[in-house]
């Protein structure tokens, strides 16, 4: 699936079409460059689980939970350097818990992981592409 996005509402509003779709356990690793709309989009699909809080950058904290009908967890994996990092935030009980994953950065995390998403956002002047694909 491929989504033009003019504006960050756009790119929202994507994230919400997209959060509607998802269901208790689903992962979705968010692939973009620094300032390509990664948050952004989650923003759309917490509205979509009528989270407790707004999607904010999880950079310096690692992971963000902000409830909701269904739990949504935040991750940006940017700055850990191998499994033991992920192991020590127990990454696995996130990832097989009830709730939904989005992980920024996600390199490090995809060889524990065996059905997800993929969103891929492409930043090129006023415009995002989006493109989606589930693993197979």
């Amino acid at each position: 699936m491929e989504m033009l996005c003019k504006s960050a509402e756009d790119t929202v509003l994507s994230g919400f079409e997209f959060g509607k779709k998802l269901k208790k356990g689903d992962v979705v690793c968010l692939i973009g460059d620094l300032g390509a709309g990664k948050t952004t989009f989650t923003k759309g699909i917490a509205k979509a689980l009528n989270t407790k809080y707004e999607p904010v950058s999880p950079t310096f904290s690692i992971v963000h939970d902000y409830g909701g009908d269904i739990p949504l967890y935040h991750f940006d994996l940017y700055r850990l350097t191998n499994e033991n990092d992920l192991m020590s935030i127990d990454f696995d009980s996130y990832i097989f818990s009830d709730g939904i994953c989005v992980i920024e950065w996600p390199d490090l995390a995809l060889d524990l992981l065996e059905n997800y998403y993929t969103v891929e956002i492409k930043y090129s002047g006023n415009m995002r592409t989006i493109n989606i694909k589930e693993s197979e």
